[in-house]
């Protein structure tokens, strides 16, 4: 029996769904951390484009957050992407990745890979568990049509592991083969 949709939506227009919370969280966190040709130059460009979906003190936060990169050298040349991890997005655990504090404010947590390349050489890949807090933050609909903001990280973030990949069947893993290609 299909659907009775004669009274439209039951859900209130203030009430913002989790997987939309998350949606915006990845995607506004990918952007900002995604440096496409420099890091030197490509982090502030983004910091500035983005700014209306950052509180004034995760703003604030990020832009330290450059400064100090950027004086111990960690931004030059440097390209860099993140990657939610396979099998730990919002599909696989909706309710370890969006935590509802009020009807105001919410903590995302992502599982990310965050790869950095110096050149054709990846010089690093840190599996990271970042708890984002995301506030409602209805100010400039023209800039932030989501409404909603970062205010940056609700704990420090984590490096996690992932699991082994399971051994095809009739093969027994081996702890000791580490071939190329074996490990991220």
């Amino acid at each position: 029996m299909p659907p009775d949709l004669r009274s439209g939506s039951t859900r209130k227009w203030w009430d913002v769904p989790p997987e939309s919370v998350y949606a915006f969280t990845f995607y506004i966190w990918q952007q900002a951390q995604r440096w496409p040709t420099n890091g030197e130059q490509d982090y502030p460009r983004n910091l500035h484009a983005l700014s209306a979906y950052f509180t004034p003190s995760c703003r604030a936060f990020l832009q330290q957050d450059y400064e100090f990169r950027r004086s111990n050298g960690e931004l030059r040349q440097r390209v860099r992407g993140i990657y939610e991890i396979p099998g730990r997005g919002y599909g696989d655990e909706p309710a370890m990745r969006v935590r509802t504090v009020s009807a105001n404010n919410w903590i995302v947590t992502l599982d990310v890979s965050a790869d950095e390349y110096l050149g054709a050489e990846q010089v690093k890949r840190a599996l990271v568990r970042y708890a984002l807090k995301v506030v409602r933050m209805d100010v400039d609909p023209e800039r932030n049509p989501f409404g909603l903001a970062l205010d940056c990280h609700a704990r420090a973030p984590e490096r996690i592991e992932t699991p082994p990949p399971a051994a095809p069947p009739g093969r027994a893993a081996s702890a000791g083969s580490n071939l190329q290609g074996d490990t991220p």
